[in-house]
């Protein structure tokens, strides 16, 4: 019996691949053109049966994004919108219908009732407005109609209401549906000084002056139209105008005499001209 001894040698292992440089290799190949016969078109037969297994179609770079088609000629040359011009009576007829509603002291309600005729009238007639009386709330009701033309006329109803209920007098009120420039201003006695008794009684008497001078005197030179209700004083001007009165009722609180503000108000006055002339 004979034993062969020997090295024994080790089994081979089989190569390991790189499967990371295979991979790379795939995807940096460029695909293969595919070249097909035309007389194998013609007869219907492959040839090369596995063309059509072997050979695929590269995978798509983008295949996430939504390729859409966009007309050129649908698109806008400029990026600002483009809309068709309105015609004239466009923006007439498609006003809805507004209500205000003024409430009226209880003393100027007699007033109201007596002097109704030529309230309303320049509110229907000018604006063209829808107006009535309201007993039983005390107030004023007006609202848009179709014969309303102005987008403002509203509003210049509701001033002109108010003005009257503030204790103007109705031909002075009407200016502020003829003019653009009219305004109301309202203040008291304590909103410059605290006064009380008779200090503040001294007080609306140096405004007003003996039978009313001095008011009326301020109103011819700065413009303007001035009540004095109790301790409430309102002025009714342009904007300048209602300043230089404003400026100079509030000498007379102050304590300033008369004949001061009268020259105050006499140079104001001068400029004025000259700047109208």
């Amino acid at each position: 019996m004979v034993v062969v001894t020997g090295q024994s040698t080790p089994p081979q292992q089989p190569a390991r691949k790189n499967r990371r440089k295979e991979s790379k290799k795939k995807t940096t190949a460029a695909p293969a053109d595919i070249v097909v016969d035309s007389d194998n078109e013609d007869d219907g037969e492959d040839t090369n049966p596995t063309a059509s297994t072997s050979a695929h179609p590269p995978p798509a770079a983008d295949d996430d994004e939504l390729m859409i088609d966009i007309d050129p000629s649908a698109t806008p040359l400029s990026s600002a919108p483009a809309f068709a011009p309105l015609s004239a009576d466009a923006g007439k007829s498609t006003l809805k219908s507004e209500t205000r509603r003024i409430a009226i002291p209880p003393h100027r309600m007699t007033p109201l009732k007596k002097e109704w005729i030529n309230v309303f009238g320049p509110l229907t007639e000018i604006l063209g407005l829808q107006v009535r009386m309201n007993v039983q709330r005390r107030c004023v009701e007006a609202r848009t109609s179709k014969a309303t033309k102005d987008v403002g006329a509203l509003q210049k109803g509701a001033d002109f209401v108010k003005a009257f209920a503030l204790g103007f007098d109705v031909n002075d009120a009407i200016a502020l549906l003829r003019l653009d420039d009219l305004y109301l201003d309202s203040f008291e006695i304590k909103d410059v000084k605290t006064l009380h008794g008779d200090h503040l009684s001294r007080a609306i008497g140096r405004i007003a002056g003996q039978d009313g001078k001095t008011k009326f005197t301020i109103e011819n030179a700065s413009r303007t139209r001035i009540v004095l209700a109790d301790t409430k004083i309102h002025i009714m001007g342009s904007f300048q105008n209602i300043k230089v009165a404003r400026d100079a009722i509030v000498s007379l609180i102050l304590g300033s005499p008369p004949g001061k503000v009268y020259a105050g108000l006499r140079t104001v006055s001068s400029r004025m001209r000259q700047r109208a002339f």
